[in-house]
């Protein structure tokens, strides 16, 4: 009889233990069921519905998940068609705005990327699910480890981080098959344009404070030819010291 009771009471605590465990695994089902429903709808909604058509970007787009690299309280606002502030006074991008860029550039798996102004890590992560490497700069430090710290737990391995000045790109790993730029300098900065590949492309915001325009540049025979992609409005390129590029 005593041996009956001690499994009986065996038999309840497993069976206590398990339904604590299939009750915390359903929560997290939900929460990322939640999200991964409302990613589903940006994607519909906000980028194929706007023209958007290359499939590498919208699984990209599908596969990130932006919450993860907003502010705790931002967190319920990621998936809507705007940008949000992520601290020191920059953004992360609209979701529309990030697949445009992408999808201009038209990247393959085989290409290395710069990235100038990695801010939240978001943009980031979409590119480093297309293409073969991306290189980020970002010049404030604190986003530029913040960022690194979030991708990194999301086991991405083909990122390269740099804190520093992006105005000045990242000469000892030139060539590179694409640059994006997400900060708007006046004008192009002359070390990208010498960092860029033969037959490359650069898709970078330009302007001031008030007017900016969205600038597709290709390099050809050693000339970059320009198309104006959209008007948009972007955070400033600034040098260390703050000032604007």
């Amino acid at each position: 009889m005593q041996t009956q009771s001690v499994n009986k009471k065996i038999l309840l605590s497993i069976l206590i233990t398990l339904g604590i465990i299939f009750s915390s695994y359903t929560t997290i089902i939900n929460y990322t069921d939640k999200y991964e429903k409302v990613r589903q709808r940006m994607v519909r909604e906000q980028i194929v519905a706007r023209g958007i058509k290359d499939q590498k970007v919208i699984q990209a787009m599908l596969n990130v998940k932006r919450h993860l690299f907003v502010p705790k309280n931002q967190e319920r606002m990621a998936y809507e068609d705007r940008p949000l502030p992520i601290g020191e006074g920059q953004t992360i991008s609209q979701p529309y705005i990030v697949a445009l860029m992408t999808e201009t550039l038209e990247l393959s798996e085989n290409m290395r990327v710069l990235e100038i102004g990695t801010g939240s890590g978001y943009q980031t992560a979409i590119l480093a699910e297309i293409v073969h490497e991306v290189y980020t700069i970002e010049i404030i430090a604190s986003l530029g480890l913040k960022a690194k710290k979030i991708l990194k737990n999301l086991n991405y391995t083909n990122i390269n981080f740099k804190i520093g000045d992006g105005y000045k790109g990242w000469e000892e790993n030139a060539p590179f098959d694409a640059i994006i730029v997400t900060c708007a300098p006046a004008n192009i900065p002359n070390p990208l344009k010498n960092q860029l590949k033969e037959g490359g492309k650069m898709i970078i915001p330009l302007g001031g404070s008030i007017a900016q325009e969205l600038v597709l540049f290709e390099k050809q025979s050693g000339k970059l030819i320009k198309k104006v992609v959209a008007p948009v409005r972007f955070v400033p390129m600034v040098r260390n010291d703050g000032k604007r590029y």
